[in-house]
């Protein structure tokens, strides 16, 4: 598949390249099929197994937040729950008052090491 089937808004020299080659380029976010697949070139691993090595991270992630409890990745970074209150909103096209229910939210701080890595 190349860019030209997804994205009209790409500049001119990246159209009709592959989508894996613009995304190395920097241009595309990093998808769950890329990072498996960096995690099976990364430690020989098949892509199946790989593929069941980041479900299982991504599962016990999602465990964790959801007993509202929060997962330190020292050096990566931390990810923790947030209650959001009930508020009132507007309908933006009508102007009329509605109520936004309460909710939990995700929120996820960098740790030092990743900062340094990327700046």
């Amino acid at each position: 598949m190349t860019a030209r089937h997804l994205f009209c808004g790409l500049p001119a020299s990246f159209v009709d390249k592959p989508m894996s080659l613009i995304r190395q380029q920097g241009v595309l976010p990093v998808n769950k099929n890329d990072l498996i697949a960096a995690v099976a070139e990364d430690t020989d691993l098949s892509k199946a197994k790989a593929a069941e090595v980041v479900d299982a991270v991504f599962g016990a992630i999602e465990k964790t937040l959801k007993k509202k409890e929060e997962v330190r990745l020292v050096g990566f970074g931390t990810f923790a729950t947030a209650a959001r209150e009930a508020s009132k909103g507007r309908n933006p096209r009508t102007g009329e008052e509605i109520n936004i229910p309460a909710s939990t939210s995700i929120r996820f701080k960098p740790g030092k090491t990743l900062k340094d890595a990327v700046n």
